[in-house]
């Protein structure tokens, strides 16, 4: 069955899809007319994410498509509501809320370690380098997700995105914080793990 995991509550919808080969993606008919050109010489499986998320917003919402502004970034029309993508093939999610919100999904791989030097800061306080890929892919996760609902192209992952300490577990909630010299913002990120995937919301 497509859809993977609903992680819903009462605040957002959150869908995870995981694609299947038997599964019809038409981007006739997944893919708004706007972007047609946009998945021109896309891999595959970047295709299948694209339309995999299509796929899980007209189940919810089948008057609204996803459009990008200039930089990238995807907002939904009618803009009523807050959206974030993430993908890591098989997987694709979606989360729609009436407030910001950022998801990051990723699988563990042991190469995360080669770029700790990249993003991890204060968090080498607290890191058990016995369970480093989960404690690094934890992290990336919540900054990935944390960047999408405060970003700026003057930041970095590293000196203005930061962790608090937490402990491992299946499941957990960990205050995190985006900084500069003069201002910090907090936000509360859900983790979940699950099949090898780290799953992180930042709302």
């Amino acid at each position: 069955m497509p859809l993977y995991k609903d992680l819903s509550d009462d605040v957002a919808t959150i869908l995870l899809w995981e694609f299947d080969r038997n599964e019809v993606l038409n981007p006739d008919i997944l893919l708004e007319p706007e972007n047609q050109n946009k998945i021109l010489g896309y891999h595959p499986n970047k295709i299948a994410e694209v339309l995999m998320v299509r796929k899980m917003l007209k189940s919810v919402l089948p008057n609204h498509k996803i459009l990008y502004k200039e930089d990238g970034e995807p907002y939904l029309f009618p803009n009523d509501l807050q959206i974030s993508v993430s993908h890591s093939f098989p997987l694709a999610g979606l989360a729609i809320s009436k407030n910001k919100i950022g998801i990051d999904i990723e699988k563990r791989k042991d190469k995360i370690k080669n770029i700790r030097h990249k993003f991890i800061l204060h968090e080498n306080n607290f890191i058990d380098d016995e369970e480093e890929v989960d404690f690094l892919t934890a992290i990336w996760c919540m900054k990935e997700a944390l960047y999408k609902i405060h970003h700026s192209k003057h930041w970095s992952l590293k000196k203005h995105y930061d962790v608090l300490p937490f402990n491992l577990k299946e499941e957990l909630s960990v205050r995190c914080r985006v900084y500069d010299d003069e201002n910090e913002d907090f936000f509360k990120a859900k983790i979940n793990f699950f099949d090898n995937y780290c799953f992180a919301v930042v709302d």
